[in-house]
């Protein structure tokens, strides 16, 4: 076991790790996360810092290890997504609020949305290398995530232990009954329903702008310019 220094808000620390990866990588998933920033804040790279953070970093990662996903023979991107990516699509006409009015949960949704068309646009793109990609939402755990919002606001009964949190992540990472399935997005262990009508917080489902793969082309080619 190893570690080493990854700032995902930070393209150049990003680009670092990639570089310095070597051998296969059978796995990767991209768990790390910021939400509900209250006031707006921006990457280095002058992006809104939600985006640049839970989307475009990993978006950098992800792209960046594709030589080691490949030589795998075989390998899972997992991308973390939430419920919150009910919130709102991807507004590609203004990613970063430079003409709209900053608002934390919808630049939380659209990150987080971001995630999700991350997973469908790399299952497209690369599952002839044997690379498949899906996106989940863990459900409501108590971490540091929620520092900005008073604490998890979450109802008891929807709240999840560390390992039930970790347990969809877990499963598209090596169930083997998953081994040809991508694009998709997973809670509570099992492929999530798209949702036919108005989203509720709390109610489970996928947001079907989450899933459009045109939007997922579009983000992807937009995320290249972005990262260089």
């Amino acid at each position: 076991m190893r570690a080493e220094p990854l700032d995902l808000a930070d393209l150049g620390s990003v680009a670092a790790f990639a570089a310095a990866w070597t051998g296969p990588l059978h796995i990767l998933v991209n768990n790390a996360g910021i939400m509900a920033l209250p006031e707006l804040e921006r990457a280095r790279e002058g992006h809104e810092l939600q985006f640049a953070t839970n989307f475009l970093g990993h978006f950098a990662l992800t792209t960046g290890l594709y030589p080691a996903l490949a030589s795998a023979g075989g390998a899972r991107v997992v991308s973390l997504s939430s419920n919150g990516h009910l919130f709102s699509p991807v507004v590609f006409d203004d990613l970063d609020y430079r003409d709209r009015p900053y608002d934390p949960w919808s630049a939380y949704g659209q990150s987080k949305t971001a995630d999700v068309l991350l997973a469908v646009e790399a299952t497209r793109r690369w599952a002839d290398d044997a690379i498949l990609a899906n996106a989940l939402n863990p459900g409501a755990i108590a971490t540091n995530l929620q520092q900005h919002t008073g604490g998890l606001r979450t109802p008891v009964e929807r709240r999840k232990t560390v390992q039930q949190g970790a347990a969809t992540s877990v499963l598209l990472a090596a169930l083997p009954l998953l081994a040809s399935v991508g694009g998709r997005y997973f809670e509570d262990c099992t492929e999530a329903e798209v949702l036919q009508g108005p989203p509720e917080m709390f109610g489970g489902g996928v947001a079907p702008w989450a899933l459009d793969p045109e939007a997922a082309r579009r983000l992807w080619e937009v995320a290249e310019k972005l990262v260089g």
